[in-house]
């Protein structure tokens, strides 16, 4: 099992000692938390909060996610990196692709790209993209990542984009695992047929039973069943040794843990020290007996 460690909405300057102390503690990875911009009028729900509300988020440090990965990248070694997740389809793929490649290169590729579809068409207004279509877009913008970042010349000739053959140097010595997030039907096929893995965005423990059951349907169905794949889940099965265990039992391969609720409203209040001791007890108690 691996681990990967969350924190997101904190004080800019927290990052890269986190991410420091985490690969110091034995965490595989850690996510990276993607935003464009804070609407100042919206009347669009936010799907992982009990009333929709997405306040907490005015005015909270998001840093662009290709350069915190770059920043953190710099300071660690082994650590992975994984947004969590990019929205994939209101970015130019062409330009997605080279910053994917290129942080591959300059980390020893050490980037998961976690992609997923914003619910926000706020975010595809504001980028000029327009918000119809936008699974098929996606679609077509991972096809793009994955066909640019091999190396060699890739040419695309899809509804939303068209180019002639190009190629990108430097290129990622190892494919780049692309990861897709997303709880709906659509999203469980598209980590199966287009992606290398599937990346759960929390809920109840009956709730990530059903999504489990469904990826496997949908793996037995598409004949994928025996190929490997990444799931990463958020569940607390993962804040004990038995919990982590059942999971890698129902094929989790990497469980997601932070250690407080960033849903709050202003600032937050917790202290660096106080994030990196907490990173450091759950190693301790957990990472360390799963894995010794």
């Amino acid at each position: 099992m691996r681990f990967t460690y969350a924190e997101a909405m904190t004080d800019a300057s927290y990052y890269l000692p986190l991410a420091r102390a985490a690969e110091t503690a034995g965490y595989a990875s850690v996510t990276v938390a993607d935003s464009i911009a804070y609407p100042k009028e919206s009347a669009t729900k936010y799907p992982y909060t009990a009333d929709g509300s997405r306040d907490f988020l005015e005015d909270k440090d998001f840093i662009e996610t290709f350069v915190l990965i770059a920043a953190m990248g710099a300071v660690t070694t082994t650590l992975r990196f994984t947004p969590f997740v990019l929205k994939l389809p209101i970015r130019p793929p062409v330009l997605v692709a080279k910053q994917a490649a290129s942080i591959a290169a300059l980390t020893d590729n050490r980037l998961a790209l976690g992609v997923g579809l914003s619910p926000w068409p706020e975010d595809f207004e504001v980028m000029g993209v327009p918000f119809e279509r936008r699974g098929k877009r996606m679609d077509e913008c991972i096809d793009v990542v994955r066909g640019l970042t091999r190396g060699g010349y890739f040419e695309f000739h899809g509804e939303f984009y068209d180019f002639p053959a190009i190629k990108m140097t430097p290129a990622p010595t190892a494919p780049i695992p692309v990861l897709v997030g997303g709880h709906s039907d659509a999203a469980l096929r598209r980590a199966v047929a287009r992606g290398d893995g599937w990346m759960h965005a929390g809920g109840t423990g009956d709730e990530l039973d059903v999504l489990l059951g469904k990826l496997t349907g949908i793996r037995r169905a598409e004949g994928r069943a025996d190929q490997p794949m990444e799931i990463h889940v958020i569940s607390v099965d993962a804040y004990t040794v038995d919990g982590v265990k059942r999971l890698e039992e129902r094929g989790v391969t990497d469980v997601i843990v932070g250690f407080r609720l960033p849903y709050i409203l202003g600032p937050d209040p917790e202290p660096l020290a106080d994030k990196i001791a907490h990173l450091e007890r759950y190693a301790e108690r957990i990472i360390a007996k799963v894995n010794p």
